[in-house]
């Protein structure tokens, strides 16, 4: 699988390093409001307003600012501010629910105190609780038992809320212990555990400390947004500048993934070919201690900022001149580095492909594999009417027109965890395989339903065709897979996706954008693919739970239901053959060592679904962590038997660089090219 190098350079996530020693000489300048001094700004509270009355007047569902919806979106913020339940009682989480008075203010008159009370409430809960966290590792660490008789479970979201404080008391008393032991697992002592849980939560200390009035106020919209449907999102000017990036797949900056290490922000890859690539003395592991704009600008002490203030800094219009101050990675070497800022194109995120080859009856077929992350377009290139602008029909045109000059007996669409993105992308996709017709049906909330379609007369690919799909492939992808399949344009494999069968649109706000649900979408069959998803023709074994991942597992989301069909004529029929494809399948796949390992995978993940208790007791934890090591191992040994491979004496001898597919995905797309040759034998037979 790929990395997720988009989503990095997009919102440069927040991980935590451990390890790296921070420098005595070099301090933070940066100072934050204290949250008790966070106050809604005049534009919050016309934005509270602006977002409440545009979802009861404009949403696809009737929505109705009533008690029942009021208590669902407190519920949702107090469950984003405590998701496991750690730093309330079930009484304090009572006497905030029987606000909902001040939670309609907040909503329709814009009087946003309640809700950043709410917020400085129980972030100071949080914050005594990782102050007095950091006194019993500092202090009372002999305290701790590590051969005590019991189980703790990490994960507290379907447990009942807390009934005292004595029992938060021993769930933080049962987590630190647990947490020292998941570090202690790893070889280290109980007081180098210490010291990385120590440098842990002193970084949660100091993110919190760098909250901000965007922060509070977008989490509470977003609490009241989702009670209405999982879908419907404020998005702050930060978070809009991002969904715009991540639709054209470009942006004007220098092109480094960073991500916050203690007080600094690291530098932990560069984009191929983007600019600092190009220019050559930045590095990844280089930690930027300044920013400066211009050839001549002051540089700007940013040790201690949040990370997105920093790459609000680096990032700036094409052509310009940034200046970074940076430290090498043993924090010996200051450098200043002047990079001019270009577009960096996020190539992660597009399509691409390769070939594999299958064979069959002693021949080799050569399959192509084309690989969609999601769905994408640079809608300003194409307004603008930019010839080189970014879409995903565009950039699989271009493949599928390489891959046959290579020469292919099929093609085969991977959407495994692709969520999705711009409709009319799969729509204009759809357009590629078949000659002219309806792709998909959308219905508003005044019931009227317009039908897209492909009105090209032209079919970019004629032959063989294959979609996969799994549990994370969603929304634009269903409409993609559901449209090949009620065409009989090509097999579906895989696992029963998402279910996301609504349709969001982007307003403008006077701050900030409003993402919201305004229609749904159905299949050209009537079928809406909400909640239930597309089935695939023939299912592979699942490596999600459905249960806990998909539309349906989500809170208020939208009912299914369906439309009446539109008239199309259907390309073939794969049904006759869909059991002679199955039939083949399961007798190809007993002996098919990836695929084995495949199904054993997916067995074991069942076993282990839900939310696991942990041992508090060392012994007991290394004894159950060796087990599931050694059930991985045989599994992994067993796939290598088969092959004819080396056995390993432990997991650690397998390299996790190596650029070769993984065997899930080997047994994944290998196995759909066989079904794809298998298909087009039969159907050339029928006919």
């Amino acid at each position: 699988m790929r990395t997720q190098l988009l989503r990095g350079l997009l919102i440069c996530w927040l991980t935590l390093s451990l390890n790296a020693p921070l420098v005595a000489e070099e301090v933070s300048t940066r100072q934050y409001t204290p949250l008790e001094e966070l106050t809604p700004s005049a534009e919050q509270r016309r934005v509270a307003r602006e977002v409440t009355r545009t979802l009861v007047r404009q949403h696809f569902a009737s929505v109705a600012l009533d008690a029942e919806l009021e208590r669902q979106a407190l519920e949702n913020y107090i469950d984003q501010l405590d998701p496991n339940k750690a730093l309330l009682t079930a009484a304090e989480r009572q006497a905030i629910l029987e606000r909902t008075a001040e939670l309609e203010a907040a909503l329709v008159k814009g009087d946003l105190e309640f809700a950043f009370e709410v917020f400085v409430s129980i972030a100071n809960k949080n914050k005594a609780r990782l102050e007095r966290n950091l006194v019993q590792l500092q202090e009372e660490l002999d305290q701790f038992s590590f051969d005590q008789d019991q189980r703790f479970m990490p994960d507290r979201r379907e447990q009942p809320w807390p009934t005292s404080q004595a029992e938060l008391e021993t769930y933080w008393q049962q987590r630190l212990t647990h947490e020292l032991l998941s570090l202690m697992d790893a070889e280290q002592t109980r007081e180098e555990a210490r010291d990385l849980l120590v440098r842990r939560y002193q970084n949660q200390l100091s993110r919190l400390r760098q909250t901000n009035a965007d922060d509070i106020f977008q989490g509470f919209m977003n609490a009241f947004t989702t009670s209405v449907d999982p879908h419907t999102n404020y998005l702050s000017p930060r978070r809009s500048e991002s969904f715009n990036i991540q639709m054209r797949l470009s942006l004007d900056g220098i092109g480094a993934v960073l991500q916050t290490e203690n007080e600094y922000t690291k530098v932990v890859s560069l984009v191929p070919g983007g600019p600092a690539d190009r220019q050559g003395q930045l590095r990844p592991n280089d930690r930027i201690i300044g920013v400066a704009q211009g050839v001549e600008g002051e540089i700007e002490n940013v040790i201690g900022w949040r990370l997105d203030e920093v790459v609000d800094l680096v990032r700036g219009p094409r052509g310009s001149i940034v200046r970074l101050e940076v430290l090498n990675q043993d924090n010996t070497a200051r450098r200043v580095i002047e990079i001019e800022r270009n577009a960096v194109e996020l190539e992660d995120q597009a399509a691409s492909s390769r070939r594999i080859e299958v064979q069959e009856e002693g021949a080799t077929r050569h399959i192509g594999i084309i690989e969609i992350p999601t769905f994408y377009l640079d809608f300003e290139g194409q307004r603008n009417n930019d010839p080189q602008y970014r879409s995903t029909t565009r950039d699989v045109a271009r493949l599928i027109r390489e891959l046959q000059e290579e020469g292919i007996d099929g093609l085969v669409i991977d959407l495994r965890n692709n969520g999705g993105g711009a409709l009319q992308e799969a729509n204009s996709l759809v357009g590629l395989f078949i000659p002219r017709g309806p792709t998909v049906q959308v219905r508003d909330a005044d019931g009227q339903i317009n039908v897209l379609g492909d009105s090209s007369g032209r079919v970019f690919y004629e032959g063989p065709l294959a979609v996969v799909i799994n549990r994370l492939s969603a929304s634009a992808s269903e409409i993609f897979a559901g449209a090949i399949q009620d065409y009989g344009r090509g097999i579906v494999v895989g696992e029963r996706s998402f279910g996301k069968g609504t349709v969001q649109t982007i307003l403008d706000l006077s701050y900030g954008q409003l993402k919201i649900t305004r229609a749904k979408f159905y299949r050209i069959s009537g079928a809406s693919t909400q909640h239930r998803g597309v089935e695939p023709d023939i299912a592979f074994p699942p490596l999600f739970d459905p249960d806990r991942i998909g539309e349906s597992a989500s809170p208020n989301a939208l009912a299914w239901d369906q439309v009446q069909p539109a008239v199309t004529r259907r390309h073939a029929d794969p049904a006759p053959l869909i059991a002679t494809l199955l039939s083949s399948h399961q007798q190809r796949i007993q002996q098919d060592a990836n695929f084995l390992f495949l199904q054993e995978q997916s067995e074991w993940l069942r076993r282990h679904n839900g939310a696991p208790s942990i041992s508090l007791n060392l012994a007991e934890r290394q004894r159950e962590q060796q087990q599931d090591e050694q059930e991985q191992l045989a599994m992994e040994n067993r796939r290598r038997e088969r092959l004819g491979l080396e056995l390993l004496s432990q997991l650690e001898e397998m390299d996790p660089s190596s650029e070769e597919p993984t065997p899930l995905d080997q047994a994944i797309l290998y196995e759909t090219g066989r079904i794809l040759v298998d298909y087009t034998r039969l159907v050339s037979q029928q006919n």
